[in-house]
């Protein structure tokens, strides 16, 4: 068995131990203050015995270190063990500002939490309720602010599961609990560790709300992750509106403003480019010569899918044309047939297209299709041409 030193103290990153076992890069210690993943949070990672601390798994009775290489030590020796504070601490933010918000989700929106899950970038809680809108999630947050802000303590106590009162949710546990507490807001058993004072989280920040099945899965980051995360979008703000030569107060009208002049501006360019499509597409068809039925066939090489996309588009409209387009990068045909001409475009291309290794397909009108490579494409153009 363990002692496992962070259940008292979570302040703790140095102490001395006996290692117990040894298994390849797993070592085991009579005690130890790295905390392994659990509850949904993550391990600690540190030195132990010069040696990298990489992971540490919670195998019920004992704690198993993963090292990055096999030890310097043996068993029965007394070893060092060094927690990364920063590391730790980021984690003990998260953990109490999570209790903190379940709290509050519980109390002001009448929503109790399924679960978390703690990532490296930010956290979620998924909250028994099927939607929350912003401006709740606002009010909760500013809540959380005001009691990060009060300083109230964070207490560790254990407690008999048959007498310990008043849980945030009820423990299926028997035995001594371990019991965290926010003074007048919070008591919930848990493993984890967490900050002395709700003012060590710093600050908490909800990001994003999305609905996840019958939940809402609240992101949020506290401490240092808040204000980092603060500063990088403070930056990207910062070099929109200096793009757009405005302050960054002036975005949220201006974005949506630029945004409907560019959908303007773009539907223009594409009735210019319908336009243009049917002017070359004439050229084109005057340029070719006629079969022994009367019918002509246009073969274009263009630079991109939407230029002969416009032109197979074209060509549909008008009496006796076949139209083949292509382009190499991304390797792209397109086949188009008027109706007068009898030729199903779809059947042909995706015949084409199969034997060179392509896939694709359409209707009888026209039909579009890509394969592995250039060379490939202009395989699949010369039987297209060759088709009746």
């Amino acid at each position: 068995m363990t002692h496992r030193l962070y259940y008292t103290d979570a302040t703790l990153t140095e102490f001395d131990a006996r290692v117990v076992s040894i298994d390849g890069t797993r070592v085991r210690l009579d005690k130890t203050a790295f905390y392994p993943t659990s509850g949904g949070q993550q391990f600690d990672t540190g030195l132990l015995g010069g040696s990298k601390v990489v992971d540490v798994v919670d195998e019920e009775e004992s704690v198993v270190h993963i090292l990055d290489s096999a030890p310097s030590f043996a068993v029965g020796a007394t070893v060092h063990g060094k927690v990364d504070w920063a590391r730790r601490f980021d984690h003990m933010q998260q953990h109490t500002g999570q209790h903190l918000l379940s709290a509050l989700l519980d109390d002001m929106a009448g929503a109790k939490t399924a679960s978390v899950h703690f990532g490296a970038d930010s956290s979620t809680i998924d909250a028994d309720i099927p939607g929350l809108s912003r401006e709740k999630a606002t009010k909760l947050e500013a809540r959380a602010n005001e009691i990060i802000a009060e300083n109230r303590p964070v207490t560790v106590t254990f407690e008999d599961a048959a007498t310990a009162a008043a849980l945030r949710k009820a423990s299926d546990r028997t035995g001594l609990l371990r019991i965290v507490t926010i003074a007048d807001i919070d008591r919930s058993a848990c493993g984890g560790t967490h900050v002395a004072a709700t003012g060590q989280v710093g600050a908490l920040l909800i990001r994003r709300l999305e609905k996840y099945k019958n939940l809402t899965r609240v992101e949020f980051i506290c401490g240092a992750r808040a204000v980092n995360r603060a500063r990088r979008d403070y930056d990207s703000l910062g070099a929109m509106a200096a793009a757009m030569s405005a302050g960054i107060d002036e975005l949220p009208a201006l974005v949506p403003s630029q945004a409907e002049s560019l959908r303007a501006l773009e539907s223009e360019r594409r009735k210019m480019g319908e336009a243009l499509a049917v002017y070359r597409i004439r050229e084109l068809r005057e340029a070719a010569s006629p079969d022994a039925a009367g019918h002509k066939l246009i073969v274009h090489r263009g630079a991109s899918p939407d230029e002969i996309r416009a032109l197979a588009q074209a060509a549909t409209a008008l009496t006796g044309t076949r139209f083949i387009g292509s382009c190499d990068a991304p390797a792209t045909v397109i086949y188009a047939a008027s109706d007068d001409c009898g030729v199903n475009a779809g059947a042909v291309l995706k015949a084409a297209l199969t034997a060179h290794g392509g896939k694709g397909g359409g209707s009888p009108k026209s039909a579009q299709g890509t394969a592995p490579s250039a060379e490939a494409i202009a395989a699949v153009v010369r039987d297209l041409v060759g088709a009746q």
